[in-house]
């Protein structure tokens, strides 16, 4: 369902791929599902592996739609921050935190994403060739956008009980 969804918005900056993992998917499969946005041949092939049932009931198929890597860049950087607020992230404008991953070409868009050539956080090398060249303090960014506060409480019971930062950190 989310590969149909994503493929059904036409406007990148109308979706969002979170980097995050409390939505029950490991960030390390995230190659993979670009690769099957990236690629519709190879989401055909995937597709041939499913019980035929399914694709009976599945528009999946049907769909030629290819993101291209600009459309990756919105989904997963740009869009994020934009919604967020976060005015220094998602983008390599004047002010920008530089926060950079570098990928090396390749046909094969699940081995492109699968390990960064080289990353920057805060303008500075970090990593290299599979190479850890620094490190750096990170820090835990949160947005507070208006919302109705009528379920607060229950939401809050639920972040204690299930996730592993404060709902509301500090």
């Amino acid at each position: 369902i989310g590969l149909e969804w994503y493929l059904s918005v036409k406007n990148p900056w109308q979706v969002v791929m979170s980097s995050d993992h409390p939505n029950g998917g490991s960030f390390l499969a995230y190659p993979q599902i670009i690769r099957l946005l990236m690629d519709s041949a190879f989401r055909r092939e995937q597709l041939s592996r499913v019980n035929p049932q399914v694709l009976k009931h599945c528009p999946l198929a049907d769909i030629e739609r290819e993101y291209t890597l600009s459309d990756i860049a919105v989904i997963t950087r740009a869009g994020p921050a934009r919604i967020l607020g976060l005015e220094h992230k998602g983008h390599l404008g004047a002010g920008a935190d530089a926060d950079i991953t570098v990928y090396t070409p390749d046909d094969n868009y699940e081995t492109m994403f699968a390990w960064p050539y080289m990353v920057f956080k805060n303008g500075q090398l970090i990593m290299s060739e599979g190479e850890f060249r620094s490190t750096t303090s990170g820090k835990l960014l949160d947005a507070k956008p208006s919302y109705d506060s009528e379920h607060d409480k229950s939401i809050e019971k639920w972040f204690e009980k299930n996730y592993s930062i404060p709902l509301n950190p500090i």
